[in-house]
């Protein structure tokens, strides 16, 4: 495998050990990064480390500090830090199994894609991977990257495992606090039945590349256009978007104008069934032949 792992050590079940290599599962090569430029001499402005009162320093000179009160540091080495004993240091100890609907999606970060170190660990890794999809169930773990310590499910995906770390419980803002405003009413059924239609009619199985970043590709396309004019200033006009004011009429003529019509169809009422003629104007009686 070209890339680089991630992170290597062993997946712990019981007395199981399975040595695992965890690699990134994302990539942010598509993101347009920009640089800070002296527009006067075009030169790339660069940061410097200083102290106050001393002006640049060495990196050599720098350590890691931690605050204990205003101005006064703990100091640590970086190998101090790195001697910390952590057994998750290289170890990911499965000591949970929850279904995988508990956990809140607020509580995932971020995935990794975890695969046997080598053939020896295949046999064990594939167990392991075939009894979370039978179970249907996520192991849970803890486990040391790049100094900090995660919380960490794992799920079976395709002939592999991904990894996701997890936001501790007080990284994660109560909803309570940003929802509670927000009225606890019924919409009216029509608005309601409108809102399904639409839903129905724009679902379809989940594909992701028929998404892309458009702002991406609007700052790639104005680059372009910016390399053409040899710098000219190029200012786009954007369309705005709908105001914000609204009522209960707009939103109703917006629905069935989404829809594509008057909304949901409902079945038409039944006309009264046509009264019988009576027998005698029923039956009329055959013209009477001429006489020769």
């Amino acid at each position: 495998m070209a890339a680089r792992a991630y992170w290597q050590g062993q997946i712990r079940l019981a007395l199981v050990s399975i040595p695992v290599e965890i690699y990134n599962a994302t990539s942010s090569t598509a993101q347009i990064a920009f640089h800070q430029i002296h527009e006067p001499s075009g030169k790339r402005i660069k940061y410097e480390k200083v102290a106050p009162g001393i002006g640049a320093v060495d990196a050599d000179d720098i350590v890691k500090g931690y605050e204990v009160s205003k101005g006064n540091y703990v100091l640590l080495e970086q190998d101090e830090i790195d001697a910390v004993k952590l057994e998750s240091k290289r170890t990911l100890d499965l000591i949970q199994f929850v279904d995988a609907h508990e956990i809140d999606v607020l509580y995932f970060e971020k995935p990794y894609y975890v695969v046997p170190a080598d053939e020896l660990a295949e046999e064990a890794f594939i167990v392991l991977r075939e009894a979370l999809r039978r179970t249907r169930k996520v192991g849970l773990g803890q486990l040391a990257m790049r100094g900090r310590e995660y919380v960490v499910s794992l799920k079976p995906c395709g002939r592999g495992i991904v990894l996701e770390t997890l936001r501790y419980a007080d990284e994660v803002r109560k909803a309570q606090s940003y929802f509670r405003d927000i009225p606890d009413t019924k919409p009216d059924d029509d608005l309601l039945d409108l809102a399904e239609t639409l839903i129905e009619k724009k679902t379809a199985k989940f594909d992701p590349s028929e998404f892309h970043d458009r702002y991406v590709d609007a700052l790639k396309n104005l680059i372009e256009k910016k390399k053409k004019t040899k710098g000219k200033k190029i200012i786009e006009e954007v369309e705005d978007g709908p105001g914000r004011k609204g009522n209960v009429i707009d939103l109703m003529a917006a629905l069935k104008k989404s829809v594509g019509g008057d909304g949901p169809s409902k079945p038409a009422a039944k006309k009264p069934a046509a009264r019988k003629a009576p027998a005698k104007a029923a039956a009329e009686k055959p013209a009477a032949r001429k006489r020769a």
